[in-house]
């Protein structure tokens, strides 16, 4: 799926001089825009860190079937201090850009989260926190300013909507290969104890750019119940699709403000196994490249997906995009008893709401097929995201900046990594038995801020404020993670043509209008074409080539 990036061996592309000559996004520039490019991933290893990992490592309780990391169920009984010396030592403010999905927090003078991590370092972090949903929008305009922070957080779902992001990455961000390649990373030792691998996707133009931070779960998205709502009507987790649609006709009550779902449209693809890889290839019979659009699987996912919204399943408020809060929705007020939404969101939603009502119970629906067969799930192994340093600092400042977030990316069992995710204790978390428990200042203070500037060995837990989750979630994964797809282009890294990038989101704005009756289904022939004339072919030819060009 497009959360999975991986890639290498450039095909096509712009030279250097011409993108220093010229605005780096297409929609500034008169040129012709970029035919994308394809690099294999395997021909890299000379530009990648000597992976040397670290001797303060805890065991896990529970071990994930790979892609699925291991968790853990315990916190550990004492912790290292990773990191004696403060990384920081200019004592001049570093500039950062990270997302947030929900309240913004306070900013650096009225956080004492923010405060205590900068006292740590040494060097104060100052953070732009923007809204993660329109981040895409935001990242587009500075690039095409060519104004960058000097760390900037890109998420991996983001890149494929920038056009020309590999010439972006070239002006704008420093090459961090002479830094880190080999046992230069020795001296950054949280980084150097990253696989190997999970630097693969941090390669473009075959130059080391950014410190990946892997993702701890291969699933994009999930399907999510209210299971203490279910209990309370006598009903149980649905185990097809016709047990889902039944049951959401059954339970949407508008007099009573219940409806069955917010919008579910990716989950609903998966049912019909619509392809995902490389953000929506497969190959046909003949081996040449198909993207979901053109599949019947993908009709098929549309036309349930639009009586679903013309039935009236959909809250009306989400239906009419009036920003309304799907995950409150969902989780505080039960006006929504099937939410589709990030893996990631389950464990801290269950030990925010928690507090309020008891008995909440958020679960996952374990993925089937429309026909009931095995199912298609989507995944993909690439990172959450990328953390960039501005081009044009001075040697000392890079070095600096690289050792804020090799201390940002202290694993579990360090004070640093319990710093970052749990504040100070007494303020941000209450010490227990089980480890710290967050407190309402810290829900409010700590947005992953830190978090989004560093990389990581990817694990679960421990969340002692919610003693199963570990469980259930690698219950679940375990058993969803061998019906993952498999991607034809795997190692090989895309960036997609630029009309192709470009039309991304307004293609898929018009296929929601349809889904939602704005259009009538009959347009989706004519919204497929329209797709082809705007860079779907140039991508098609891409993907050919690509899968030549790596011997597949």
């Amino acid at each position: 799926m497009t959360t999975s990036r991986r890639n290498f061996l450039e095909l096509l592309g712009v030279g250097a001089a011409a993108i220093a000559a010229g605005p780096l996004l297409t929609g500034c520039s008169d040129r012709p825009a970029s035919n994308g490019t394809a690099q294999n991933l395997d021909s890299i290893t000379g530009v990648l860190p000597a992976q040397k990992d670290l001797t303060i490592a805890v065991k896990p309780d529970v071990i994930g079937t790979r892609p699925v990391p291991d968790g853990f169920t315990r916190y550990p009984a004492s912790l290292v201090d990773a990191i004696t010396a403060k990384p920081g030592t200019s004592g001049k403010k570093i500039s950062a850009m990270t997302p947030v999905w929900g309240p913004a927090p306070p900013g650096l003078d009225k956080s004492a989260y923010l405060q205590a991590v900068n006292a740590e370092l040494g060097t104060p972090v100052a953070f732009t926190v923007q809204d993660g949903n329109t981040y895409a929008d935001k990242l587009n305009a500075m690039f095409g300013a060519r104004d960058v922070p000097e760390l900037l957080c890109v998420p991996g779902w983001e890149v494929e909507k920038i056009p020309r992001f590999a010439d972006a990455v070239k002006v704008l961000f420093t090459d961090l290969t002479d830094h880190l390649k080999g046992d230069a990373a020795a001296a950054y030792p949280m980084l150097a104890a990253f696989p190997s691998g999970a630097w693969r996707n941090a390669v473009w133009n075959q130059r080391l750019y950014a410190v990946p931070n892997p993702t701890d779960t291969p699933f994009p998205y999930a399907l999510y119940t209210r299971k203490d709502l279910l209990d309370q009507r006598g009903l149980s987790i649905p185990k097809s699709l016709d047990e889902l649609l039944a049951m959401a006709k059954q339970i949407t009550e508008p007099t009573r403000n219940v409806w069955a779902f917010s919008d579910v449209f990716q989950m609903i693809q998966m049912y019909f196994r619509v392809p995902a890889s490389k953000g929506g290839w497969r190959l046909r019979a003949d081996r040449t490249p198909e993207f979901k659009y053109e599949t019947p699987e993908y009709r098929q996912a549309v036309e349930v997906m639009a009586k679903i919204y013309s039935d009236g399943l959909v809250h009306p408020d989400l239906v009419a995009s009036k920003g309304a809060d799907q995950n409150k929705l969902f989780a505080q007020n039960g006006a929504i008893l099937f939410s589709q939404t990030g893996f990631g969101y389950w464990q801290g939603a269950q030990a925010e709401n928690q507090k309020i009502n008891k008995s909440l119970d958020i679960q996952p629906v374990p993925i089937f097929a429309a026909d009931g067969g095995d199912p298609l799930v989507w995944g993909g192994s690439d990172a959450i995201s990328y953390t960039f340093i501005k081009n044009g600092l001075p040697k000392e400042r890079v070095e600096e900046l690289l050792r804020i977030v090799n201390w940002c990316s202290a694993p579990l069992g360090t004070q640093e990594a319990q710093l970052r995710d749990y504040g100070v204790a007494g303020k941000h978390h209450t010490a227990t038995p089980d480890g710290p428990v967050k407190t309402d200042l810290a829900f409010k203070e700590i947005a992953n801020q830190y978090f989004f500037i560093s990389g990581r060995n990817p694990t679960v837990g421990p969340f002692p404020e919610t003693p199963h989750y570990v469980q259930d979630a690698l219950g679940y994964s375990n058993a969803m993670v061998k019906f993952l797809e498999r991607d034809p282009w795997d190692g090989v890294k895309l960036e997609m043509p630029a009309r192709f990038a470009a039309y991304r989101v307004p293609a898929e704005e018009k296929i929601t209008d349809l889904l939602r009756g704005r259009r009538p289904l009959s347009d989706l022939d004519a919204l497929i074409k329209e797709w082809k004339d705007n860079g779907g072919e140039e991508a098609r030819t891409l993907m050919a080539k690509a899968l030549s060009e790596a011997g597949r």
